[in-house]
């Protein structure tokens, strides 16, 4: 049984791709950071649906946590599909922002790649076969006003993967971005009506976590092995 780590997996998106990544008969390892009750929900549920499931509390944004907490997770096998879902806001137009504001967006979309990424390349090329994915956003394609620090993380990332494709392709492994749109969560409902939504979005609707948790569950799996280096949107026409 595959092994599929998912970073920031307590998300409403997060759960999802957990959910899907779990029926589709992988071994999930759900991530959190602040939310250890939720997770833990979680994996009770996949195990009472007769999936596999296991807990890992970490802050990505610390190397040094990381890197000891991966260690604890490679004794049990290797995670041969890794999706960086994990990620924060913290928006302010520029003039306004603090330095604070700055790294700690950075600190856990981008850093927190690289710190769960790099200390599994090894191990993962060994095996030969390798899904990674990250979690990206339209706005690192179109920009947002109050996100200079968002949209410049999520852009990292797409350069990363690019980048990364390149240098892992030769051992099986796919690196890919999804970039959602405007997608179901009590966040977005909290500041956008469903008016607002359909003056921004060609389709008139916000996108459903299942959706996004779909896409990914395909590029997580056999049928993608010839995608790799992209970054797919999903945003129902916005870019």
């Amino acid at each position: 049984m595959k092994r599929a780590l998912v970073t920031g997996g307590t998300s409403p998106l997060g759960q999802a791709i957990c959910q899907q990544l779990v029926a589709d008969g992988l071994h999930v390892i759900v991530h959190t950071h602040n939310n250890p009750a939720k997770a833990e929900a979680m994996v009770a549920d996949f195990m009472t649906q007769g999936g596999q499931a296991e807990i890992w509390q970490c802050d990505l944004s610390c190397s040094t946590k990381t890197r000891t907490g991966l260690e604890t997770l490679l004794a049990q096998g290797v995670p041969q599909v890794i999706v960086h879902n994990a990620g924060t806001h913290d928006d302010t137009t520029l003039a306004g922002m603090s330095e604070a504001q700055w790294h700690d967006v950075i600190g856990v979309s981008l850093n927190g790649f690289f710190n769960v990424v790099q200390p599994l390349l090894l191990p993962l090329t060994r095996t030969r076969w390798g899904r990674i994915i990250a979690l990206s956003s339209v706005s690192a394609r179109m920009g947002n006003r109050g996100q200079v620090n968002y949209a410049a993380a999520k852009a990292g990332l797409e350069g990363a993967v690019r980048s990364l494709a390149r240098e892992v392709g030769s051992r099986g492994i796919t690196v890919n971005a999804v970039a959602p749109g405007i997608i179901d969560s009590p966040a977005t409902a909290a500041i956008m009506t469903t008016t607002d939504i359909a003056a921004l979005v060609p389709a008139r609707r916000s996108g459903k976590p299942q959706e996004v948790a779909d896409l990914i569950a395909f590029l997580a799996s056999d049928k993608a092995a010839y995608i790799s280096g992209q970054t797919i949107g999903i945003n129902g026409g916005m870019a």
